[in-house]
């Protein structure tokens, strides 16, 4: 492990330099998913959105995804019927509000990330074995404020 900068302010600009990078690390990987899986970056981009809201327990609907990637209308109702006719998602009734349909992701869909990103939690399960929960849980709540600050700000960005 590196030694720490003894300043609160140098480790926080760790902390930012860390996070750029895990932005371009991850970057690089959708284009290799793209590539081997023929998406387009708003395809991944979609995925990623269905997944995440998935995983938090507030699927999106078509509209809502829209918004989040920035498309139109017309070219999120492409966008998802291309995944949906590719197996990557599904549509699913809203359960209180029946003119509303939700986007899931697909047994195949999961199954294709599943095959790709696997060798990467084999990677990272690797990398974390130094550590003990204790730090894992502190890691853990840093990347939730940093992704808290992220979020707040492109809510910002989008008023």
């Amino acid at each position: 492990m590196s030694r720490l900068p003894a300043k609160r302010d140098d480790v926080e600009a760790l902390i930012v330099s860390d996070v750029q990078s895990l932005s371009a690390e991850s970057d690089d990987l959708s284009r290799v998913f793209c590539a081997r899986h023929d998406l387009n970056d708003n395809d991944f981009r979609a995925l990623l959105h269905v997944m995440v809201s998935e995983r938090d327990g507030e699927p999106l609907t078509q509209s809502q995804l829209g918004q989040r990637i920035g498309v139109s209308g017309a070219a999120i109702t492409y966008l998802v019927d291309r995944m949906v006719q590719a197996g990557h998602l599904t549509r699913e009734p809203h359960p209180s509000d029946r003119r509303k349909v939700l986007l899931r992701y697909a047994d195949h869909g999961n199954a294709v990330a599943r095959s790709f990103f696997s060798p990467l939690a084999q990677h990272t399960a690797a990398s974390l074995e130094e550590f003990s929960a204790t730090e894992l849980a502190t890691a853990h709540r840093v990347l939730t404020a940093v992704i808290g600050s992220m979020r707040a700000f492109n809510a910002e960005l989008r008023e």
